[in-house]
């Protein structure tokens, strides 16, 4: 059923007395558009678009637009797996910032020098661990080439970068898709804005992979793709409040804190003013917290006002207004468990800009395999390239970070959620970064809160089964 004939059905059956076989047989025969266009656009019912739902696929795009098209809280999907997969058979993006400038040669050089050596490294690796873990006899043969090579992965991967090609496939609302192509329609990157043109395009058509090839088929979501604008109002919210950050947060320096630190805000003012100002700084959250609350309340008001200066009567808040959460986790990781780590919807995320300045995770199996210089070797010379590329975009160097390259984010959360990623991220199936995240959450809440902590049933890193996954 098209997406926004379901949503017309369902609103109406929720309007009138009749049955919903009288009001798909209404719906039959009369404008869906006309119906949204007056109760959706015009009256602000917006949860009538909660009931029309769309599978979008994305092929070929950079992981960078993957984290960003992922990056809704009600959003249902699965991305191409860097464990199961052979991420060399796919393809190097060039960010579109590169396209015919002299830049292009560099990043597609240090690309494939990347590429090449996460292939050597996953070879070598390989055949180490099938010395150290060797097949149990209750193992097919089968089986047991999947799992090595998948743990093998696990450490190649950090060796794969920003703009290499994948895959997502998505389902959500057309409400949650609207707001979607509006954020991605006024991102940084080219590459990203262009896939919201794309999704805007798709909207109006008829499907491109139908499940009956043979019927007719009406455009996807017409109505909304008249209205899916770019959002350009939040980015310029944020380019305020960082023009603010430029001239008003004077930070000494930051302090030395732990990769995964739980704060707990008392003040729902000071961790909105906080969480505002750490979008746009690379400072951990404690830091411009314990800064901020040290000002009057009109300094701190002043920050959400810098924030709320462009907004219109009906535009929903931005995600830094999202405050009052117990569990305020400031975590620095690699990106390669951002990425799973991001896939968690029950909580707020906010994430810092890619950098390149945290450093990178170096995995102790890189040099307990012997191949400890070539992995370095490698995240030398893509930060050289890096630096070469500055010179042409600053967004462009973000696609040859690599997913060893650390980055910082923010993770509120109730306890509940705290618990459920703790448990389930720490287990011995998972990988070794996410999980020393996971435990980690797990011992922070255990000093602050014991009795709750002791709750949390999960593994220590340390506890390992190669060959469980």
């Amino acid at each position: 059923m098209p997406p926004e004939k379901s949503a017309y059905a369902l609103a109406r059956y929720s309007r009138s007395p009749d049955s919903i076989t009288q009001s798909l047989d209404w719906v039959r025969g009369h404008d869906s558009a006309k119906f949204l266009d007056s109760f959706y656009f015009q009256y602000g019912h917006a949860s009538i678009a909660d009931l029309g739902h769309t599978i979008f696929c994305f092929e070929g795009i950079s992981e960078l637009a993957a984290i960003e098209i992922e990056d809704e809280q009600l959003w249902d999907g699965q991305a191409k797996s860097s464990r199961y997969q052979d991420f060399s058979k796919g393809n190097i993006v060039t960010p579109p910032e590169l396209l015919d400038t002299g830049g292009e040669a560099v990043y597609r050089a240090a690309a494939e020098k990347l590429l090449d050596t996460y292939l050597d490294i996953h070879r070598r690796l390989v055949e180490h661990l099938t010395e150290k873990h060797p097949r149990p006899e209750k193992m097919k043969a089968g089986a047991y080439k999947r799992t090595i090579a998948a743990r093998a992965f696990d450490v190649s991967r950090y060796l794969l970068w920003l703009g290499i090609s994948t895959n997502i496939g998505q389902v959500t609302s057309i409400r949650t898709l609207e707001k979607q192509m509006q954020r991605l329609g006024a991102s940084d990157y080219g590459e990203v804005r262009d896939l919201a043109a794309e999704m805007h395009e798709a909207c109006a058509t008829p499907p491109g992979c139908p499940w009956y090839p043979e019927q007719d088929q009406e455009p996807l979501a017409p109505t909304l793709a008249k209205y899916a604008e770019p959002d350009l109002r939040s980015k310029a919210s944020r380019e305020k409040v960082a023009a603010w950050a430029q001239q008003n947060l004077n930070l000494a320096g930051d302090a030395e804190l732990p990769d995964v630190d739980l704060v707990r805000p008392t003040d729902p003012l000071d961790e909105t003013a906080a969480t505002l100002l750490y979008t746009v700084t690379p400072h951990p959250f404690r830091v411009i917290l314990d800064e901020v609350s040290g000002w009057s309340r009109a300094r701190r008001r002043e920050v959400l006002d810098v924030a709320l200066e462009d907004r219109h009567r009906r535009d929903e808040l931005l995600r830094e207004f999202c405050s009052g959460y117990s569990y305020v986790f400031d975590i620095v990781c690699d990106i390669g468990a951002y990425r799973d780590l991001h896939r968690h919807r029950r909580c707020q995320q906010i994430r810092q800009k890619f950098t390149g300045r945290l450093g990178h995770d170096r995995p102790a199996l890189v040099d307990e395999a012997g191949v400890g210089h070539l992995y370095d070797q490698a995240l030398a010379d893509a930060a050289t390239a890096r630096r070469k590329l500055a010179e042409q975009s600053a967004a462009a160097t973000h696609y040859l970070l690599p997913f060893a390259a650390r980055m910082r984010s923010l993770f509120k959360m109730d306890f509940a959620e705290a618990e459920y990623i703790a448990r389930v991220r720490s287990g011995v199936k998972g990988h070794i970064s996410y999980r020393t995240v996971a435990w980690k959450m797990r011992e922070r809440i255990m000093e602050r809160e014991p009795e709750l902590g002791a709750l949390v049933d999960a593994t220590p890193p340390e506890v390992e089964d190669a060959l469980t996954r």
